[in-house]
Order: C-alpha cells, then structure tokens, then sequence
C-alpha cells in the first residue's frame, strides 16, 4: 500500500491507474500502521450537511492502540493531514474504543480520493472531525490553531445531530 505525501516541486508523480490530487504522489513507507493490532469498525455516520450513511464498515488502528504507552497529561489532540489540514479535538473524544486510524473501507484499501490511505475516524462526531490523509496524530496540552473546514464550523455542528 502508497502512501500520500505533499509532493515537492522537481518530484515525479507516480504514473499508474491511480490519479491523485495536485501535488500529492505514492510512496512505500506505510507498513508500521499495517504492523499494528487493528480490528474491523462498523459505524453510523453522519455529517453536518444533513446526510447519513449507516452499517460502514472500516478497518483500522484504534487510537487506543496507539497512544497505549504514552504517558501524557494532554487534553487535546492535533490530527495531522497531508496538504496542511488539522483538526483539534479533545483527546477524550479518541480514546475509549471511540477513534481508529482506518485503513480500509468496505473490505478495499482506502483510496486517495476517500482520505486515504489512511483516515482518522470518529463515528460519534460528525464526519467533519474525521481528518482525511492523516499523517500524523499529537497529544497536547491545550486547543491548537487548526487548518482547516473545521476550524470554520459553528460549535453547535460539532457533534452529532440526529436528522
């Protein structure tokens, strides 16, 4: 499985049946996420443009997983995606079986254009929460500057709304 990466001026993009984003090409450095103990996900989701898709099912790395041996005294943390998206939430909101690095969508790997190939997933808030591309995912100890459609949502959207 590629990566996406922000692609660098001079650096050739990948030729091949996949068409990625301006800017973004594949490389091969993604089995530490692979390595990992992951599990299947079947969740509800829902997003703030008033759309719902039930019964999806993901495959993935739990957040818990992944931050099991950090000892931390953060409240927050900053999801990371290539491109320069973030994405800012209460760490409370990520651990406890409720967050998964996904890897996978509906038994197929998750292809650029649907954020992969991998995605933060956070069923329990909407959708927008759920940082495509995902890099990179940061503890911390207070609320961080985000880039991003997020970063732009009244609060009252930021959870979910049963429609």
């Amino acid at each position: 499985m590629g990566i996406v990466s922000p692609g660098l001026q001079g650096r050739p993009r990948s030729s091949g049946a996949v068409t990625l984003p301006p800017g973004q090409y594949l490389t091969d450095d993604f089995p530490v996420l692979l390595d990992l103990p992951s599990e299947d996900i079947t969740v509800d989701l829902h997003c703030v443009t008033k759309w719902s898709k039930l019964g999806t099912r993901w495959h993935g790395v739990s957040l818990d997983t992944l931050l099991a041996d950090i000892d931390t005294s953060a409240d927050y943390a900053l999801a990371h995606s290539y491109g320069g998206y973030t994405t800012n939430l209460p760490l409370a909101d990520l651990l406890d079986g409720q967050a998964w690095i996904a890897y996978r969508y509906d038994d197929a790997d998750l292809s650029p254009e649907h954020g992969g190939p991998a995605r933060l997933l956070v069923p329990h808030l909407n959708l927008l929460t759920s940082s495509v591309s995902c890099r990179r995912v940061r503890p911390r100890r207070s609320r961080a500057a985000v880039s991003g459609w997020f970063c732009m949502i009244p609060p009252k959207w930021r959870t979910i709304d049963v429609w």
